[in-house]
């Protein structure tokens, strides 16, 4: 009598973890989106039980997909870089001069509110996790190829870097988290225009000091962390 093997796993199978449902996906992405809106506007201290009730779901459904703060900081961090890594490409795609490539990523990346990265970066998280890392070498290498290319065209002037080009961003890119100023948008955008006349070739002043890179970005970042 043979013995039947219907219903059993071949010898040395791996067992496949089960693919998220797909309503379970769409309220993770809820909750990163929700938080990414309230740690704009209040900062990244928001009651997590407030970024649930915004997010349309249970508490439970929050602390399942995100057992501490640390874990959704970093998933919203991580969301915005891939959405300015995104902004970026766009850029680069719908624009044939090097210029406009550049004036419209600027823009663009100040509507998702990097500068709400800022404090982020200061939560208790690892920034240098594996998935942290990756996304950032991918925003950082992105940006860096729209201002290459808009230097090497003669496009933009040779004495700034592209962490000039972020710092401007960052800064102007909110109020602080909780300043109440509901027309803020139009005040940014005239502001980056000002800023971005300042980029463009030929150079009407010269510069003090050196291009700011990304590299010392961080750096400061660090420094001022430590301080604290």
């Amino acid at each position: 009598m043979s013995t039947s093997t219907a219903g059993t796993a071949p010898a040395g199978a791996v067992r496949r973890a089960p693919r998220p449902r797909a309503d379970a996906l769409r309220n993770r992405e809820r909750i990163v989106t929700a938080a990414r809106e309230m740690f704009v506007e209040h900062g990244p201290q928001v009651p997590l039980d407030e970024i649930a009730r915004r997010a349309g779901v249970g508490n439970a459904t929050l602390y399942r997909n995100f057992a501490e703060r640390a874990d959704l900081v970093r998933e919203v961090v991580l969301s915005l870089m891939a959405r300015v890594t995104e902004r970026a490409l766009e850029a680069a795609e719908l624009e044939s001069d090097t210029f406009a490539a550049l004036r419209r990523f600027t823009h663009a990346a100040a509507d998702e509110r990097v500068g709400a990265l800022c404090p982020m970066l200061d939560g208790g998280f690892d920034e240098d996790h594996p998935e942290l890392r990756a996304e950032r070498e991918r925003v950082e290498e992105t940006v860096r190829g729209l201002v290459d290319r808009a230097q090497a065209a003669g496009r933009m002037r040779a004495d700034v870097g592209v962490g000039d080009l972020m710092v401007a961003i960052f800064q102007l890119s909110r109020p602080l988290p909780g300043t109440a100023c509901p027309n803020m948008d139009r005040f940014v955008h005239r502001q980056l225009e000002l800023f971005l006349d300042g980029l463009e070739a030929p150079a009407r002043s010269a510069l003090p000091g050196t291009p700011a890179t990304l590299e010392d970005l961080r750096r400061d970042t660090c420094t001022a962390a430590a301080r604290r």
